[in-house]
């Protein structure tokens, strides 16, 4: 039974497909001419002969037991009911009530072509003659081990075919024992939970026209006890702006698997003769604990050709420091404090269009007011040039309050259902951009900004869920076609006007995937200056983000959200970590304490070469109380740490920390970092402390280094630098 014979040897390349590179291979399946089977995506396995992957394909093979199909049991990434499946489907519709059930058979398979990004992939062709529908399968590796799925459907009949769904699902080992993702609300985003692998499903739907406030961000599986450092873990991540839906599901029989995709509304795809679907990519990671996970979407990410490549911007920006209080002279003299302080780039957020006093009224006219800018916004623009910083601005574009012009004369372009203006949140609705017209309209308003002033870049916000979003005057389900709406329109904008950057920002952290980071340069992971908070959610924003894409801003004494107050080093330490910015009315501040700043701006802009290129890095602790983060040089020739006392520990001291990321055997000299090194009030610090340390990577992974006796809210930065190796001495 288990001898390879000349027929099958001679079918091996082309059933048995093996997709390497990033440390991680795919074993994919495709015997009996159905769709892709996922044998294993995991650990590399090197190169196997054709005879290795067909014994690993036999090795597989499940029994037949009681009241099991009477063929062995195969779970495509696509997986239909056809297959014996009897989990969630892949594909769900209906051409009126038939062809709920398609069974495909793959007619060509072609190469992906390798490129920067890309490092091997195939492209499956598959079709279902009765169900009359066709389906591109597409599976493919990127060099840095992340796995990347996605399918197109269409419909080659000669009636319409309803989609209701359409999720990819990759299969788990059994030692896939425990889950995590994140929740969170406003202000309080990236929030981990963690639960057993039961049998069931783990799903995690948004239905509100983003990822959302609470999305699971990354939903993963691990073995027993995984964390940043140890343990096996899967993941995986839809790349999409609009509803979706993650999920884990664990069968009786033991099978598990991670998938995900779009989550459709009820008739919100109609598939007219010869129309396709086309899903979102489903981005899957596999990596030695959290950290293995988080590296191959930052390496990924940094690998497109339209991630940023110039120095990221210190930013200034004049929410906090103004809200809707807009004046010439005032934010003039903002902005030369920004400036002083290092600032390179001054956002003007919220306020500054037609009637816009307040969040009640305005959205929608997306004209500067005359009552508040009677000179436009030139004069502020030309000062901030002057200064030496480049010049951004706040819209809100998918938004409308009641109370605008636009609203007036076109309320059939706002989101509705059954006939109802529905219900506002923050005193605002949804502007329906899947209208022709009113994306016409919103188009050239924006290019009419553009067109007119220095903008190179906007801070572009979503502050409200997508509900009831019905589609004047059908009434059928509209966020699909907004979500692509949008797309479309960042795609226009910076087509139009080469080096616009773009920030997603949605009430905070509610709009930030992979999809919406294919046209922005930077998201914000929450509305929440508060520096014990943004340790949190900046941490787990992470997992997906490099530091670089993420803004981290440098608040007032007191956070504006929390009634918290912290000193200006916990405060300046936090914000150091990603793209650095300011929020805070600096013409309040005292000379001593925008020196202050100044002096953290400076170490920020001296760290960013590495802070934007190296791996981001996380401890576990084993005191909850003690947190450890930092970023390793590609090469590993230096590294930086922060070492964060999120809470008073029941121990005294702190005892040591693990330095993780660094090259076992290599010598590093590892000092604290001014202005970090010190903290009002301290007067405990370790031996090292003025002295500086010379330990292999290895010890300082393994043994450690004790840290001062630190207050709460406290973080400490130290550096670590690659010294030249001994020389060997002779006898």
């Amino acid at each position: 039974m288990n001898e390879l014979t000349d027929e099958m040897l001679e079918a091996f390349d082309v059933d048995l497909l093996h997709l390497s590179a990033g440390g991680v291979s795919v074993v994919l399946d495709t015997a009996g001419g159905g769709l892709p089977a996922v044998l294993h995506w995991g650990a590399e396995l090197g190169s196997p002969e054709p005879a290795d992957l067909a014994q690993l394909r036999l090795a597989a093979q499940a029994p037949f037991g009681d009241s099991r199909i009477d063929v062995p049991e195969r779970v495509s990434v696509l997986p239909t009911p056809a297959e014996g499946w009897v989990g969630r489907p892949g594909v769900t519709g209906s051409s009126a009530g038939q062809a709920f059930s398609p069974m495909f058979t793959v007619v060509a398979v072609e190469p992906v072509a390798a490129d920067a990004v890309v490092a091997a992939g195939h492209r499956f062709r598959a079709a279902d003659a009765t169900a009359e529908l066709a389906l591109v399968l597409e599976i493919r590796l990127t060099h840095s081990g992340l796995l990347q799925t996605r399918a197109a459907l269409t419909n080659e009949g000669s009636s319409t075919y309803q989609l209701d769904g359409l999720v990819m699902a990759l299969p788990l080992p059994t030692r896939a024992a425990e889950l995590f993702d994140l929740t969170g609300r406003h202000a309080r985003e990236r929030a981990p939970q963690r639960a057993d692998f039961t049998v069931g499903i783990h799903a995690r739907e948004s239905r509100q026209g983003r990822p959302g406030l609470d999305s699971p961000f990354l939903l993963a599986a691990g073995t027993a006890g995984f964390g940043w450092e140890r343990g096996q873990v899967w993941g995986v991540h839809v790349g999409w702006s609009g509803n979706q839906v993650s999920y884990a599901e664990r069968m009786y029989n033991g099978q598990r698997l991670l998938g995900g995709g779009e989550l459709l509304l009820p008739g919100e795809v109609q598939l007219a003769p010869g129309e396709t679907y086309t899903s979102p990519w489903l981005h899957a990671a596999f990596g030695a604990g959290l950290n293995g996970v988080s590296r191959a979407f930052h390496h990924y990410l940094r690998s497109r050709p339209q991630h940023p490549r110039t120095p990221r911007p210190v930013v200034a920006n004049t929410w906090e420091a103004s809200y809707f209080d807009h004046d010439l002279t005032k934010l003039s003299a903002l902005a030369e404090r920004a400036a002083e302080a290092g600032a390179e780039r001054f956002v003007l957020d919220d306020g500054w269009f037609l009637g816009r006093r307040d969040d009640t009224s305005g959205l929608g006219d997306w004209t500067v007011d005359p009552a508040v800018w009677p000179n436009g916004l030139k004069p502020l623009i030309d000062r901030v040039d002057e200064l030496g910083m480049q010049f951004g601005l706040w819209v809100e574009p998918e938004m409308i309050n009641l109370d605008s012009e636009l609203a007036r004369a076109h309320p059939e372009w706002i989101f509705r259902a059954g006939g109802r203006a529905g219900i506002a949140t923050r005193q605002q609705y949804v502007l329906d951009l899947g209208h022709p017209e009113a994306y016409a309209y919103i188009a050239d308003c924006l290019h009419a900004l553009l067109d007119e002033y220095d903008i190179g870049y906007l801070k572009w916000d979503h502050n409200r869920m997508v509900v009831e979003a019905g589609h004047w005057p059908t009434g059928v389900p509209g966020v699909h076609r907004h979500t692509r709406a949008v797309y479309r329109l960042m795609d226009e904008l910076r087509a139009r006007h080469p080096g616009l950057e773009i920030e997603s920002c949605a009430g905070g952290g509610g709009r930030i995937d992979l999809g919406i980071l294919d046209r922005t340069d930077r998201v914000w992971p929450s509305d929440c200056l508060d520096a014990l908070e943004r340790q949190q959610i900046q941490r787990y924003t992470q997992l997906l983000v490099p530091p670089e894409l993420m803004g981290t801003h440098l608040g007032d004494a007191e956070a504006h959200t929390t009634r918290r107050r912290h000193h200006i080093a916990f405060r300046a330490a936090t914000a150091v970590w990603g793209h650095m910015g300011i929020e805070w009315d600096l013409t309040a501040a005292s000379p001593g304490k925008r020196a202050e700043v100044r002096r953290w701006v400076d170490l920020h802009k001296s760290l960013r070469p590495l802070l934007h290129s190296g791996d981001v890095v996380v401890g576990d602790h084993p005191d909850p109380a003690l947190w450890v983060n930092g970023v390793v040089a590609q090469d590993r020739s230096e590294a930086i740490f922060g070492i964060t006392a999120v809470d008073r520990s029941v121990t005294f001291p702190l005892g040591r920390v693990c330095l993780p990321g660094l090259a076992a055997d290599r010598h590093y000299e590892v000092r604290p970092l001014p202005p970090a090194d010190a903290f009002p009030g301290a007067r405990q610090f370790p031996g090292w402390w003025t002295t500086g340390v010379t330990l292999s990577g290895r010890a300082l992974a393994e043994v450690g280094l004790q840290v001062p006796a630190m207050f709460p809210d406290c973080t400490h930065i130290i550096r670590a630098r690659a010294v030249p190796a001994a020389p060997v001495t002779k006898e």
